[in-house]
C-alpha cells in the first residue's frame, strides 16, 4: 500500500451507514446502521496497536480494546468477542450508548492529527455479529465454590455487578422493582438508539450464567435490605437515581407537563411505537417543549417526534458548547427537525383550562465558569420569549429516591441523598453491603455505573472468600 493512501486510511474513520431523517422520523429503527464486516475490518486496520494503550486507560472497565480489535483485523469475530467479554458483559449496549468521545476514543493517539478509531462502532460490530449469527458466547464460570449474594436493580450496575459475581462462583439473585429487567437501559433509552432486543439479548447471556431474576420485588418495600441480608452473604445495591427534579417555577402542576423519566417511561415500557395497538397514555400531538441539554433530553425530544408532534423545541440554559449531550445526538436532532432554543431559561409554564398551554423563558448570556467548569448562565434583564408548549417535558436531571434508604437503618448518605461509599470498594456504612452507579455518584454514563459495578464485584468476591478463610 502507498504511504499516501496508507496515511489516509489512518486520518480518516470509516464512515457509519444511517437512515435519512426523513425516513427515521417515521419509524424506531436504529439511525446507525452499523458496520458490515468489511468495514468493520477496514476500520481496525487504522488501529496502531500502541505498546502502552491510552485507550484501555480511558475504559471504565479496561477492556482489551487493541487486542479485540486485532481479532477483528483477522476476522476472528468470536475471538474478539471473547475478549471484550472478559471484562464487559454488554457490549452490544456499550457499543451504542456508551460517550467513547470522551472516554476510550478521546485518548486514542490518532485524535490528536486525525480522527480516533470507531472504537464503539467496532464494539457494537463484534455483539451484532454474535446475534446475527445466533451465537451465544457465555462467559466461563472460574470458580463453582461461592456463595448467595444479592443485586438490587437491574440497571448496568446491577448487571454488571452480577455477571462479575457470577463469574466468580457465586449465586447471584437480582431483584428488580419493575416488571422488566434492564433498569435505566429498558425504560430510559428509546428503541432508535438502543432497541430492547439487545438489552433482552445481553441479560439471557447474564441468565444463562446462573443469574436468578426476581421482578416487581421493591426493596425497602416488598423486603427490607435487612430481611435480605438474613438470606444473602453480601448485597449490592444498584438503584439509580430514578427521583425526578423539576424547575419549581409557576405552573408546573398542569396536566401535560412530565418529567423526562416519566414521559421516557410511559413511551419506552408502555410501547408507545407499537400505537394503535398499544394506546400509550401520553399525549401524542401538539407541539412539545423539552427543557434541558443533555442526553435524556434529546431522547425525550426525538421520541415526541415519532409519536407524532407537530414541533418540537429543545430550551436550554447555555450554549451549544456547554450541552452535556453526546454530539451525534444534538446533530441528530437536529437533523430530524428540533428546534432549538440556546440561552434561553423557562421562567413560568402558562395553561388553559388546566392544561399546559405555553412556556414564558428569559433570555439568558453567559458569565463566569462555574464549579462545572462551563460559563454560567446569567439572565439578560427585560429579555423574554414565549413557547407554544401543548407537552412540557422536564429533562433537567434527577435525585437519589429515597425509598430503599430511608427504610435501611444505618446506611449514611450524603447531604444529596446519595448513599456513601469506600471510593476503593464501593462499600457502604454497613458491612457486606455495597453500591455503585447513580445511587453513588448521581447521573452518570452507563460504562461508569458498569466500571462501579465491576470495582464493587471484585470487592465483595475477596470479603466473601476472606470470610470463608
Amino acid at each position: 500500500m502507498a504511504d499516501k493512501e496508507r496515511k489516509k486510511i489512518i486520518k480518516e474513520r470509516v464512515p457509519v451507514r444511517r437512515q435519512s431523517p426523513r425516513e427515521r422520523v417515521r419509524n424506531w429503527e436504529e439511525v446507525a446502521l452499523g458496520y458490515s464486516a468489511d468495514e468493520a475490518k477496514r476500520e481496525a486496520q487504522r488501529c496502531l496497536a500502541c505498546r502502552k494503550p491510552k485507550c484501555v486507560d480511558g475504559c471504565p472497565v479496561s477492556i482489551d480494546i487493541p487486542g479485540f480489535i486485532a481479532e477483528i483485523l483477522d476476522g476472528k469475530f468470536e475471538d474478539a468477542l471473547a475478549r471484550i467479554r472478559r471484562d464487559n458483559l454488554l457490549p452490544g449496549v456499550c457499543g451504542r450508548v456508551c460517550p467513547q468521545e470522551n472516554q476510550c476514543e478521546a485518548t486514542c493517539v490518532l485524535g490528536k492529527k486525525g480522527e480516533p478509531v470507531s472504537i464503539g462502532k467496532l464494539e457494537r460490530f463484534v455483539a451484532d455479529y454474535e446475534a446475527e449469527k445466533e451465537i451465544e458466547m457465555v462467559p466461563e464460570i472460574l470458580d463453582k465454590r461461592g456463595f448467595p449474594v444479592a443485586v438490587v436493580g437491574s440497571g448496568p450496575a446491577g448487571l454488571t455487578t452480577a455477571a462479575e459475581l457470577a463469574r466468580r462462583g457465586h449465586r447471584v439473585t437480582i431483584f428488580e422493582s419493575l416488571h422488566v429487567a434492564g433498569g435505566v437501559l429498558t425504560y430510559g433509552i428509546p428503541e432508535f438508539r438502543l432497541p430492547q432486543w439487545v438489552v433482552d439479548r445481553e441479560i439471557k447471556i447474564l441468565e444463562k450464567m446462573g443469574v436468578e431474576i426476581v421482578c416487581d420485588f421493591v426493596v425497602g418495600r416488598t423486603a427490607t435490605v435487612e430481611d435480605l441480608l438474613k438470606e444473602f452473604r453480601s448485597i449490592f445495591i444498584g438503584i439509580g437515581a430514578g427521583l425526578p427534579v423539576f424547575m419549581g417555577i409557576p405552573g408546573e402542576n398542569l396536566n401535560g407537563v412530565y418529567s423526562a423519566n416519566e414521559f421516557l417511561t410511559r413511551c419506552n415500557l408502555m410501547r408507545a411505537r407499537e400505537f394503535p395497538e398499544y394506546d400509550t397514555p401520553v399525549k401524542r400531538t401538539g407541539n412539545f417543549v423539552v427543557v434541558g441539554g443533555g442526553n435524556v433530553a434529546m431522547d425525550a425530544a426525538r421520541t415526541a417526534l415519532r409519536i407524532g408532534a407537530e414541533n418540537v423545541h429543545i430550551v436550554y440554559r447555555r450554549s451549544r458548547k456547554e450541552m452535556p449531550a453526546r454530539i451525534e445526538e444534538v446533530e441528530h436532532g437536529e437533523e430530524e427537525g428540533v428546534i432549538f432554543h440556546l440561552l434561553t431559561n423557562p421562567v413560568e409554564v402558562i395553561g388553559r383550562d388546566g392544561w399546559c398551554h405555553e412556556m414564558k423563558c428569559q433570555k439568558m448570556e453567559l458569565g463566569e465558569p462555574d464549579e462545572s467548569g462551563r460559563r454560567r448562565p446569567i439572565p439578560v434583564p427585560g429579555e423574554y420569549v414565549t413557547i407554544p408548549a401543548d407537552v412540557l417535558v422536564m429533562a433537567i436531571g434527577t435525585r437519589a429516591n429515597p425509598l430503599l434508604p430511608m427504610n435501611t437503618p444505618g446506611l449514611e448518605l450524603t447531604d444529596r441523598g446519595y448513599i456513601k461509599t469506600d471510593k476503593q470498594t464501593g462499600e457502604t456504612s454497613i458491612p457486606g453491603v455495597y453500591a455503585g452507579g447513580d445511587i453513588v455518584n448521581g447521573s452518570a454514563t452507563v460504562i461508569e455505573a458498569m466500571g462501579a459495578g465491576k470495582r464493587s464485584a471484585e470487592a465483595m468476591d475477596r470479603r466473601l472468600k476472606d470470610i470463608a478463610d
